[in-house]
């Protein structure tokens, strides 16, 4: 059985469809990947699943389980974590109440204190600068810190939406690795990202999203040698 599956989503933004039907599948412990231009549909994928988007038709089963109509916050709670694109950090708060909002549905202190050490551990440059607002890190340091506060809620698996964008080549490389840690740790990672060729040297297996459809999937490492891919997503 998938731990998340999307069986025939359609989706709307008013009169124009968004998602067209599609229907994709995430294992437990993979990492995949969703590529596409932009526009589309990959952003809307990952709002649907966690429960900001309604869908019109179609169904999301996440552990056996229809969550299709399950609000937002209770999505949370079962264990699905979403890293917005842009990032969306609270900037007038500091790192550590950054993150503790993300372990907002949580109820053991010294749980919560565990993942925190975990997060510090696997973010140095975060616990260095707990005390700092969020608003004043570089964007690498933004994108770290909403990482740690998705990572905060203890998901099962987190949907990360265009983790590397608008950072510099040295941070885009240190997320990937991040990313990578945290799929071998044990999570399940959904990725979203406009860097293809990154996200399929990581990912277990890929869809292409084509305005709303899936036009392609596969081993990732198949579709990295793609003709089609190639010439559409990784410029050769």
């Amino acid at each position: 059985m998938a731990m998340l599956e999307a069986k025939n989503l359609h989706v709307y933004y008013g009169v124009i469809q968004a998602l067209k039907g599609i229907s994709f599948e995430v294992n437990q412990g993979e990492v995949i990947a969703l590529i596409g231009a932009n526009g589309a549909g990959k952003t809307t994928t990952l709002h649907t699943l966690t429960g900001l988007l309604p869908a019109k038709q179609g169904h999301i089963i996440f552990e056996g389980k229809d969550i299709t109509k399950v609000p937002a916050h209770k999505i949370v709670k079962m264990g699905i974590a979403h890293v917005p694109e842009g990032r969306r950090v609270f900037s007038q708060l500091s790192v550590y109440e950054n993150l503790m909002m993300g372990a907002f549905t949580r109820k053991d202190k010294g749980e919560i204190a565990e993942s925190l050490a975990n997060v510090y551990k696997r973010f140095p440059r975060l616990e260095e600068r707990k005390t700092q607002r969020a608003g004043t890190l570089s964007g690498g340091e933004q994108q770290m810190l909403a990482m740690g506060r998705a990572l905060m809620s203890r998901p099962r698996i987190i949907l990360m939406d265009e983790p590397s964008m608008g950072l510099s080549p040295i941070f885009v490389n240190e997320i990937f690795d991040i990313i990578k840690e945290v799929s071998e740790s044990g999570t399940t990672v959904l990725l979203v990202e406009q860097n293809a060729k990154k996200a399929l040297a990581i990912a277990d297996r890929a869809y292409v999203l084509e305005t709303g459809e899936i036009s392609l999937e596969g081993r990732a490492e198949e579709l990295l040698h793609n003709e089609a891919v190639q010439k559409a997503y990784l410029g050769e």
